[in-house]
């Protein structure tokens, strides 16, 4: 019982660390949409936690900006009230994750100090903080990218790279959290169907990093079509792309291809684990557990037709259908990651003994224990 006790505050210092992962990449997404990511053109760790303070220093950071080749391409029609507008953005995004920072830097020092950690969470913090660390540093790499050249946004690879990182510490800290939440007895032991969400999630990540390139390409409006892509299911040259293996991450039909047979394929493969899952015996858990990938997944999908759909009503500047629907598809996107993470934790290879014998005990008629 002491055991319990002391993991329940770490616990919950995850799951506040989960929910800051998930504002921060909502703020991510609100950045990318309002096209304010490269308003910051400096990485001040310490100093760049405060806006500019007086009319001096913002047009000191416009004069900055006017610098970058979004701003010559771009938005060399901004004024400073346009420049104030999107600076917000980043630096709000940015100061967002100096809170993350805090949030987990100062209740590890307490808990440290007071002896919560047992060995066992020793390796998972350490991953948390490289994790972490390595987050931020690929979202400077990131930044950095969109400021050189001709460059008017981030390269769309990092962009990947920078939101897949997100959601892998997201799941991260989210699984480390139902290790010390989860009691043994609502664990299922059902092996194939624990692989079968393995697959799913691997799968999951693929689409997601598929649908950051979408974004990073502003492959939407090149085919805002559906159920066809412009016309065709198959588009002609999907197959016989001129740029060979590197067209499957640069060209923007073959992208906009890629992410939408892998949705379908989602949607199919998550309806066939939701007809096993519901076969398997149940804890009280996972009977709700088994229903949320469904539900999540065909959210996610019709918000996905959605955006698309809506794409053609993209404005410079505004705030349309079209970027109500990226965000929330987007948000829903990591809810259903974690209704998968969740379903794999519950889902056991193998259920330890403890747990078995608890449920057994639960299953036993009263009856028995007569007499």
């Amino acid at each position: 019982m002491q055991t319990q006790r002391s993991s329940r505050p770490v616990a919950i210092w995850l799951l506040v660390g989960v929910f800051m992962i998930m504002v921060q990449i909502v703020l991510g997404g609100i950045t990318r949409l309002t096209g304010s990511g490269l308003s910051i053109t400096e990485w001040d760790v310490i100093t760049g936690s405060l806006p500019p303070l007086n009319e001096a220093q913002w047009l000191m950071e416009f004069d900055k900006y006017k610098l970058t080749p979004q701003f010559r391409l771009l938005n060399s029609d901004f004024g400073l009230s346009d420049f104030k507008f999107i600076f917000f953005w980043e630096w709000f995004h940015r100061l967002w994750a100096r809170l993350i920072g805090l949030v987990f830097a100062i209740p590890f020092i307490i808990f440290l100090v007071r002896g919560r950690f047992r060995k066992d969470m020793v390796k998972p913090l350490v991953v948390l903080f490289i994790l972490g660390g390595l987050q931020g540093a690929v979202g400077w790499i990131m930044v950095a990218s969109g400021l050189v050249g001709d460059a008017v946004y981030v390269k769309p690879t990092r962009l990947a790279a920078h939101f897949v990182l997100a959601l892998g510490l997201l799941a991260y800290t989210f699984w480390f959290a139902l290790k010390l939440l989860v009691p043994h007895r609502q664990l299922v032991a059902a092996p194939r169907l624990k692989n079968l969400t393995i697959g799913i999630i691997a799968l999951l990540f693929i689409q997601l990093i598929y649908g950051a390139l979408m974004a990073g390409h502003k492959a939407a409006p090149a085919a805002p079509t559906w159920p066809d892509i412009n016309g065709a299911f198959l588009p002609k040259y999907v197959f016989r792309n001129p740029h060979g293996l590197l067209g499957l991450i640069d060209d923007r039909i073959v992208v906009h291809f890629i992410h939408r047979t892998t949705a379908y394929l989602l949607v199919a493969l998550v309806i066939l684990w939701t007809v096993r899952a519901v076969k398997e015996n149940a804890t009280p858990l996972f009977a709700v557990v088994r229903w949320l990938p469904l539900v999540t997944v065909l959210l996610q999908t019709t918000l996905g037709i959605l955006t698309v759909l809506t794409s053609i009503g993209i404005r410079a500047g505004k705030w349309n259908a079209f970027e109500w629907m990226a965000q929330l598809h987007q948000v829903v996107a990591f809810f259903l990651l974690l209704s998968l993470v969740l379903a794999a934790y519950v889902l056991r290879r193998q259920v330890p003994a403890t747990a078995a014998f608890s449920r057994d005990l639960n299953k036993t008629p009263k009856a028995s224990f007569a007499g």
